[in-house]
């Protein structure tokens, strides 16, 4: 009679279980990347893309043993596509997306009448203001902002008391906002800029770089590092080398703070990175492994609450309990303020790890993880209601 009743129990749960379907969409906007002096480092067609099937792959795996099905929808828009019309088509299956756009197509799509209760991830616009004042209550961030990202790179200079700072600047809006927050981490941290430049040259520097940099850099104050602010990656790769005092670079380029690159192979990563080349064929790059992190945490969410109710995954993955591991030694939650993923960054070179950011001695009274970015006092963010 109590094996009847116990396994009477065991298959309720296990129907109750295999009831629980997740569809994930995965949206993205394309669009016209700005020409550049070099083609060394195309924009892969698939970027993000192969991140969230990577994440289908580990949520498929888990929900086999627990009954849960997983399917990823995926939809592209063409630059100049009617992305709102995507966006309803998309929310008309599923209430969980995976957004793929620029920081005013996110909002966009955020501020829909149809996505009021949706849950969506922002795995492409590092904009710090979508983290503050542009904030959304049903948008959260598993891309590094731009403040994490130069607040990783200014702890590595105060550790290392590189105090005298010089920097260039690109011209593009992704350029003038990772400035912006380069200059707002060193006044957080206490440092200052000496001197800075910006780059508005649209000569070949491929040609004329080592007669150029070493002319442009000569009326730059004594300085320990030249930060680069090249987001689009045009000219900063000319920099290095070809400055006229002797001095290591960093910010866009040489030691550059990222969400993730192919020289992270400690804590487990070498395993994500094989498995993510097998699915691929290349490097994972930043926004794979943010598309990546939003599916695994739709993923996780489902796993510990049993439940593909939006609201109910939402409080979880907001809540106390919710934990990532994230292949970079601390475990990952959002951040109940803005709905930012907290992650550490890694300063890296292209053939290595040199650093990886909150380092020692940057303390914080809850989490350490909270020095990188927008800490809970200094937000301006008020959609989450905290």
């Amino acid at each position: 009679m109590f094996l009847r009743a116990a396994l009477a129990l065991c298959l309720t749960a296990s129907t109750a279980m295999a009831e629980v379907s997740v569809v994930i969409h995965y949206l993205r906007q394309e669009i016209d990347h700005p020409p550049v002096l070099s083609n060394l480092d195309p924009v892969p067609e698939d970027l993000g893309l192969r991140g969230a099937e990577l994440g289908m792959q580990g949520n498929a795996t888990t929900g086999r043993f627990l009954g849960q099905t997983y399917t990823l929808e995926v939809t592209s828009v063409p630059p100049g596509g009617d992305l709102a019309a995507a966006a309803r088509a998309a929310l008309a299956q599923t209430d969980l997306i995976v957004l793929d756009a620029p920081a005013e197509a996110a909002l966009s799509v955020a501020d829909l009448p149809e996505a009021a209760n949706a849950l969506i991830f922002n795995a492409a616009a590092a904009d710090d203001r979508l983290r503050g004042p542009d904030c959304r209550g049903n948008l959260l961030h598993s891309l590094p902002s731009n403040a994490m990202r130069t607040d990783a790179l200014v702890q590595f200079l105060v550790t290392r008391r590189w105090d005298d700072l010089a920097l260039i600047a690109g011209t593009h809006p992704d350029d003038t906002a990772f400035a912006g927050a380069l200059r707002d981490s060193l006044t957080k941290f206490g440092l200052r800029l000496r001197s800075e430049k910006t780059w508005a040259f649209d000569a070949d520097m491929r040609r004329t770089a080592s007669q150029e940099v070493p002319l442009f850099t000569q009326d730059l104050r004594d300085h320990d590092i030249l930060l680069i602010a090249d987001e689009i990656h045009d000219f900063g790769r000319y920099i290095a080398y070809n400055t006229w005092d002797p001095r290591p670079v960093a910010g866009s380029e040489g030691l550059v703070p990222v969400a993730w690159a192919q020289v992270v192979e400690q804590w487990g990563a070498a395993q994500l990175q094989s498995r993510f080349v097998r699915l691929a064929g290349r490097p994972m790059q930043s926004r794979d492994y943010a598309a990546w992190a939003a599916v695994r945490s739709i993923g996780e969410a489902v796993t510990r609450t049993n439940s593909n109710d939006t609201a109910t995954l939402r409080g979880f993955l907001l809540g106390p309990d919710f934990e990532l591991a994230g292949f970079k030694g601390r475990p990952m939650s959002y951040r109940n303020w803005n709905g930012q993923l907290r992650q550490p960054i890694p300063l890296v070179t292209d053939r290595a790890l040199v650093a990886q950011a909150p380092l020692d001695g940057f303390l914080h009274q809850t989490n350490e993880l909270d020095t990188l970015g927008q800490d809970r006092p200094d937000s301006a963010c008020t959609a989450f209601g905290n």
